[in-house]
């Protein structure tokens, strides 16, 4: 089985203020080690996680080793404040207080630096983001202070503009990219950045009854046909489900993506190929260990 490019260890793939409480005044060992056993039963021997607030995924990546997980992680995802992110990281007002977070991952080992560029879909109505993206120059600036460090990016990203912003300066990988436009792709294939496009956290809600499922095969559709054109284009590829998300179980999520990536694109030996290296890369890429240092 493929690595798991986009997980959060610390959600449980239902309830998010639950998974919170869990971990809120001390991290369940017990908790993570259950996800661990998902992932080992399936073979999976890579995660890269998107990071928490509560120092989950730092205590995960200790363990990793005993279940044959390499396991990378960013510590905490950065964001501005009054933007989206909150869920998953720590915030900053200025640049400079932005450097000092830098500073802190790297004191911390952390793997690499997630920045949050963008909101999340509303799964009520096709086309809408919820919240602002970051301005060009503020995504360019966060991107070079990263690379100055040695880190890795990833980026996590919605919208046309906000994505193409992140390619152009330098993104090392952009997760969801959801309505995106062929200008956009473009960029991707260019830049040589990894998109992780996390398809299980739309796909998997249809049928639910939480969301209007019109609304929802709307969105899949668009994303769908998004990645047909990246795949068409060379856009680099790799599977993460954003295990943890709702209704995106730990182990089982990755097979899920698998599953619409062969869907949409149909299996192939080529597309299998392409996955691999587009992994190849993240690993080559975030893990600590590996990654270029100042």
């Amino acid at each position: 089985m493929y690595g798991e490019c986009h997980a959060h260890i610390f959600m449980n793939g239902y309830h998010y203020r639950k998974a919170v409480e869990l971990h809120k005044n001390h991290i369940n060992e017990q908790n993570i080690r259950e996800w661990f056993t998902e992932y080992e039963k399936r073979g999976v021997a890579f995660i890269r996680d998107g990071g928490d607030a509560l120092g989950v995924s730092a205590y995960a990546r200790q363990i990793a080793g005993e279940y044959g997980i390499t396991y990378c992680t960013p510590l905490f995802a950065i964001h501005k404040n009054g933007h989206y992110g909150g869920i998953v990281g720590v915030g900053f007002d200025t640049m400079r207080e932005y450097r000092g977070l830098v500073a802190e991952v790297k004191r911390r080992k952390g793997d690499f630096i997630k920045i949050m560029a963008a909101g999340i879909m509303d799964f009520n109505q096709f086309g809408v983001i919820t919240g602002e993206p970051l301005g060009q120059s503020e995504i360019r600036e966060m991107i070079h202070i990263a690379h100055e460090e040695g880190f890795a990016v990833m980026v996590h990203g919605n919208t046309a503009q906000a994505v193409r912003d992140a390619a152009f300066a330098g993104a090392d990988s952009i997760e969801h990219g959801n309505y995106l436009d062929r200008d956009c792709i473009q960029a991707l294939a260019d830049s040589g950045t990894v998109w992780v496009p996390t398809l299980s956290t739309i796909r998997n809600l249809i049928g639910c009854g939480r969301f209007p499922d019109e609304e929802l095969k709307k969105i899949y559709d668009s994303a769908a046909e998004n990645l047909r054109r990246a795949y068409d284009t060379g856009v680099m590829l790799a599977l993460g489900s954003d295990a943890g998300a709702y209704r995106v179980p730990h182990g089982q999520g990755i097979e899920d993506e698998f599953a619409a990536f062969k869907e949409i694109l149909g299996d192939s030996t080529e597309l299998r190929e392409r996955l691999e290296q587009g992994e190849a890369r993240i690993r080559e890429k975030f893990v600590y260990g590996r990654r270029k240092t100042k």
